[in-house]
């Protein structure tokens, strides 16, 4: 029987983690990725590419953190691989710092990165503002790095990667049996769902190498990451704001929001602006959908919609898209058999 052609749309950290699932789980397909924008410019590559989970409020826990530890597992496995220079994975150690204690003192995450625990009264006199923090060791990804990666191993595998803009996914139906929605903010245009905005997010990338801990304000919004390459300091969360253009004002308070939980990046160099829009939603849209029009039918397999989280789940989610792209498959074989009988 011949290979049914699968089309992935979108080459951020989605559709290209999601593609390369695909072509290494599923023998039967050819997989083929298209997208307007691939690295350095996209969402994808502004993100810190910290493994510290958001919370979806419309997704039951059990399996976000069920993806949270099928990403951790693979990246984990990376870092200890001749892999990990060229994908931009590292384990980095540091605090998440509060005000107030949190109601959730133990999160769900806790027992998937190494050595979480309470931080000890000597450590929180470093943040003499805050009363109680967390330590632990988690994984980060130098976005751009981690995408080049990811999309060498694509192509590696015989997959066709093509720069193009998809404007109805309806012109994908006569040459792709399958086609893989991972458009992110663009599937509010092509799809028409209004369930998923924009949170600005902006960001300074920095040179500091003498900075190795991350510090996380525990609001999520002001966070310290060290890279392999550079620091993140961020940042913002503005919701339904669509600029890409750098706020000077923002910046200057990301900086001295920053500067304030650590002095020291008072000496940073290289100070760079980076500006994305997180693709947010009250829950990942994670299906099946059958088009129909004009008599005909489109197979589409979601997966979208991932926020501020998408480091924290991406290869959970590919998983979970991988295996749906397996049933859309063994439906299309089934009724193909069918006409044939």
């Amino acid at each position: 029987m011949a290979k049914q052609k699968i089309a992935v749309v979108g080459a951020g950290l989605i559709g290209l983690s999601t593609a390369v699932y695909i072509s290494e789980s599923i023998s039967k397909c050819s997989v083929t990725v298209i997208s307007d924008k691939f690295t350095p410019n996209t969402t994808s590559d502004v993100a810190a590419g910290m493994l510290i989970p958001h919370t979806y409020q419309g997704i039951p826990i059990h399996q976000q953190k069920q993806w949270f530890r099928e990403t951790f597992d693979y990246l984990f496995e990376i870092n200890n691989s001749s892999e990990a220079s060229d994908a931009g994975i590292n384990l980095v150690s540091g605090w998440q710092i509060f005000k107030t204690i949190p109601d959730e003192v133990l999160p769900f995450w806790s027992d998937v990165v190494l050595g979480f625990r309470s931080m000890t009264e000597e450590e929180l006199k470093k943040f003499p503002q805050h009363r109680f923090g967390q330590a632990f060791t988690t994984l980060k990804c130098d976005c751009p790095s981690y995408l080049l990666w990811l999309e060498k191993r694509l192509k590696g595998n015989g997959s066709q990667v093509y720069a193009r803009r998809i404007e109805d996914l309806w012109e994908l139906h006569s040459k792709y049996d399958i086609v893989v929605n991972c458009s992110g903010i663009g599937s509010r245009e092509l799809m028409g769902d209004l369930e998923i905005y924009p949170v600005r997010g902006q960001v300074l990338k920095v040179d500091a190498p003498w900075v190795n801990h991350f510090i996380r304000d525990g609001d999520s919004l002001t966070y310290i990451y060290p890279g392999i390459h550079n620091v993140t300091l961020g940042g913002t969360r503005q919701k339904d704001n669509w600029s890409l253009s750098p706020d000077p004002r923002s910046s200057k308070d990301i900086f001295d929001r920053c500067c304030a939980l650590e002095p020291s990046l008072q000496r940073a160099q290289d100070i760079k602006v980076r500006v994305g829009l997180r693709p947010s939603r009250l829950a990942v849209r994670l299906q099946k959908e059958i088009l129909v029009h004009d008599g005909k039918k489109l197979t589409v397999v979601h997966n979208y919609g991932h926020g501020s989280g998408g480091f924290s789940v991406h290869r959970g989610t590919a998983k979970e898209a991988a295996r749906l792209v397996g049933e859309c498959i063994a439906a299309l074989e089934g009724s193909s058999l069918k006409a044939k009988l």
